[in-house]
């Protein structure tokens, strides 16, 4: 179809359908756009952000880079798999043909993402990764095909840029290793202590109140036997000094460092097994493809215009 029989064709476009097809090009350019300004904040982000190290890193919006290791305790492994991994996501799809018998598609049948706690050491200290809300750029990605639900076996070992093994079932799953890790999000320190004497406060207050009479006659200063707020917190300073005292002699509990999803958008959270200087080199790709399908759409989009209101 040559351009004047499609100028014709958007000239014997109804109103509602020529509308219709403009809100979706302006749609598809402005999300081109979006992707333009997300790849290069991210890019810019990545490039300029000075690496912290995890002992001695302000709390806040920091990047760290080290080694991703597995904590003790249950692992985190592939459902697909069975790869013991840090983080992964997976995704089950079927081949599905449209009801008119017009083209194909791949409906999901079932996805996941794990968020599993991990951690990052840069060799001055262990970091915990809380993934949730993480944009990860995992360094492993298998996908193969079946004709089961759910995989009878692994992927093949032998990768293909081919559709492998047939079937009606595609299987997608990636996976975050244990190895180099660059991490971007909100760092903070969570003081176990802090939390035990909270709880060991409560826990004497609870014992003291079981016992009345002994507690009229250490805090009723007034005599009216009962308790007012006054001196219930005359009550609770005491439970806290009487706590601290009897933990003056056992060690303290370590501190906890954590990164996680910061609060707000502004800042991307971050987890990649590329290094920092791939990782910005792919955003700015990101950036440049985004930016040719913007000034293509534009065209299409003041062309198509055009064809409508031209003479």
């Amino acid at each position: 179809m040559g351009f004047p029989e499609l100028v014709v064709r958007v000239r014997e476009l109804s109103p509602a359908g020529f509308w219709f097809v403009l809100a979706v090009l302006v749609t598809g350019v402005s999300a081109a756009f979006y992707f333009i300004w997300r790849s290069l904040h991210r890019a810019r982000i990545v490039e300029d952000m000075p690496t912290a190290r995890v002992r001695s890193a302000y709390q806040g919006y920091v990047e760290l880079e080290g080694r991703g290791l597995l904590l003790d305790g249950p692992p985190i492994v592939g459902p697909l798999t069975g790869t013991h991994c840090l983080w992964y996501r997976y995704k089950i799809e079927h081949h599905e043909t449209r009801g008119d018998g017009r083209g194909s598609h791949w409906g999901t049948l079932q996805a996941g993402v794990s968020d599993g706690l991990f951690a990052l050491d840069d060799g001055t200290g262990r970091c915990l990764i809380d993934p949730e809300g993480a944009e990860v750029i995992p360094g492993e990605k298998d996908v193969w095909y079946g004709d089961t639900g759910f995989p009878r076996r692994g992927p093949p070992a032998s990768k293909s840029w081919f559709r492998q093994g047939g079937g009606e079932y595609r299987y997608t799953e990636e996976r975050l290793m244990p190895g180099d890790l660059y991490a971007l999000g909100w760092f903070h320190t969570v003081d176990a202590a802090a939390g035990d004497l909270r709880a060991d406060v409560v826990a004497l207050l609870r014992d003291w109140k079981g016992d009345q009479p002994a507690l009229r006659r250490r805090f009723d200063r007034d005599g009216d036997g009962r308790i007012d707020a006054e001196e219930w917190d005359a009550a609770r300073a005491a439970a806290r000094a009487e706590a601290l005292a009897r933990r003056r002699d056992q060690p303290r509990a370590p501190t906890l460092h954590v990164l996680a999803r910061a609060p707000s958008d502004r800042h991307p959270f971050l987890l990649s097994a590329l290094s920092q200087r791939v990782l910005a080199t792919r955003y700015r790709r990101r950036a440049l493809a985004a930016l040719v399908a913007f000034l293509i759409g534009t065209a299409v989009t003041l062309g198509y215009v055009a064809a409508r209101v031209g003479g």
